[in-house]
Order: structure tokens, then sequence, then C-alpha cells
């Protein structure tokens, strides 16, 4: 067998983010990168987070930030991952039609706590990479 590395099609990176609901938001807090796990939605093509004040929240506000799934097979060593590319904002108090859509979709934080703030993360750049054997 012969190990491949290869390109997601943005079509496979959607369906990919469309059937998970773990990933990573990676912020820049104090100018360092910082990895949080979160739970997420993945609707009308926006990553969607509940969240608590705090950290994650301020710095995720009108931010740039990277946002990724993956799954891993480590007795084969194989795997893929998806990252999403793009600006966050709070849409918790937004009036506007799509933040309104968003505070409706049913994410599920494993975290306690009410998770009274809702972020969402518009897209700008999606790939993603899988790693395996070819038959």
């Amino acid at each position: 067998m012969t190990r491949a590395l290869a390109e997601l099609t943005y079509d496979e990176c959607v369906e990919l983010l469309s059937s998970h609901h773990f990933g990573r938001l990676a912020v820049v807090v104090e100018g360092r990168p910082v990895v949080f796990p979160v739970n997420y939605e993945f609707s009308e093509g926006r990553i969607v987070i509940r969240t608590d004040p705090g950290v994650m929240l301020d710095a995720a506000t009108l931010a740039s930030v990277a946002f990724e799934i993956d799954e891993v097979d480590v007795a084969s060593r194989s795997g893929w991952s998806v990252v999403v590319q793009g600006f966050s904002q709070d849409v918790t108090d937004a009036v506007d039609p799509v933040s309104e859509l968003l505070r409706a979709v049913p994410v599920d934080p494993w975290a306690p706590g009410t998770r009274t703030h809702w972020i969402r993360i518009e897209a700008r750049l999606v790939s993603g990479r899988r790693l395996g054997d070819l038959a």
C-alpha cells in the first residue's frame, strides 16, 4: 500500500463540518495563540458556538480566528483535518436576520454553565487534508 496525503474538496470539508460537533477555536490573547476546545454547529455556511463571558469571548469578538476539526486513527496512522479561517462576532444581541437565525441553532455545549453568548464565524477560507493508505 502507498501512503497518500490528499487535499479535501470544499464539499468534503463542508460534509465533515456538518457531521461533527466538537472542534478547536484558535484566537490570539495578548499576542499569543490560544486554543479552546468547543462544541459547535455548522449552519448556513457558518460555525456557531455558545460560550460564557471570559477570555475566549473577548478574544473572539470582532477578530480573525481559526477553527479546526479532525479525526485520527493512531493504529493506522491515518486521519483527516479541516481548518476554517475567518472572522468571528458575538451575535448575542445582534438584531439582523442571520444572527437571529443562528441563535436558534441547537448548539449543545458539553461544558457546564449557561453559555449565554453566541459566536458566529464567517468562513473566509476552508481547507482540509486526509492522510491514509491508497489501495
